[in-house]
């Protein structure tokens, strides 16, 4: 069985009977979302989203800055700009 990353799930079937009724019963949680007792996706509120989004982005510029900490660098005085 494949591993779910919410602390509870619901069937396709239930989530399409009151699609508004689960996102109040979660309070804010993930909700797995299940097709044939297989996650198919997940039911993740807006702030957790946007939080995952601004994350992966920092991490983006994580991996970035690693990538260009051994450029060479020059030494550029405020008013040569």
């Amino acid at each position: 069985m494949e591993h779910i990353y919410a602390n509870s799930s619901i069937s396709i079937s239930e989530l399409k009977k009151n699609p508004s009724r689960i996102i109040a019963q979660s309070e804010g949680a993930p909700v797995a979302i299940l097709n044939h007792n297989k996650p198919s996706a997940y039911l993740v509120p807006a702030a957790a989203f946007e939080a995952m989004m601004e994350h992966l982005d920092d991490l983006e510029l994580v991996r970035l800055v690693k990538e260009r900490a051994n450029e060479p660098s020059f030494e550029v005085s405020l008013d040569d700009l």
